[in-house]
């Protein structure tokens, strides 16, 4: 009895230890293709929904959403764009082409959504950031670049009364 006791623990350890398995790939004996199976009509993948929300929804004007757009935009952003979003980065001084600079007149003229859909797909040589930037970031990186655009082609039209007199103001 011992012995049999013995023989069953020690198949039972080869067992979880050497499991039957296919690759990802690998042709599957029950089904036609291969082991990878789509998924049910309707399902819906883990953080689906809440990532569509954010998608949808742009958050509200803070300057903590500019604080953390400027960093999204210094590391995902400007290797190519530049620091100022001229389109003369690093990458760029390297042999890159280069990017269209962000003030341009068809970039400011662009809407939201466009830069969004830029960083989500990607345009000409630039590749998708989807994987990389979640959604909320991307809508902070928009903010920022707004930000960037602005202070270049800004007017004392557009700087509050109470901080035009600071400007005009000699020192």
């Amino acid at each position: 009895m011992l012995v049999a006791l013995a023989w069953s623990l020690a198949a039972c350890e080869q067992n979880m230890e050497v499991q039957p398995k296919y690759g990802e790939y690998s042709p599957a004996p029950l089904f036609r293709g291969s082991v990878l199976r789509n998924p049910p009509a309707g399902a819906v993948a883990r953080d689906d929904l809440a990532r569509d929300a954010e998608i949808r929804t742009k958050p509200a004007l803070s300057a903590e959403l500019f604080e953390r757009g400027h960093r999204r935009f210094d590391i995902f952003c400007s290797p190519c764009h530049g620091a100022n979003g001229d389109g003369n980065g690093i990458i760029v001084q390297r042999g890159m082409p280069n990017p269209t600079s962000y003030h341009a007149e068809r970039l400011r003229m662009a809407d939201d959504q466009h830069f969004f859909d830029v960083i989500t797909n990607g345009y000409g040589a630039m590749y998708s950031y989807a994987s990389r930037v979640p959604p909320r970031d991307r809508w902070a990186i928009v903010a920022y670049i707004r930000a960037l655009q602005l202070s270049r082609h800004a007017s004392i039209d557009d700087v509050p009364p109470n901080e035009r007199d600071k400007l005009t103001s000699s020192p």
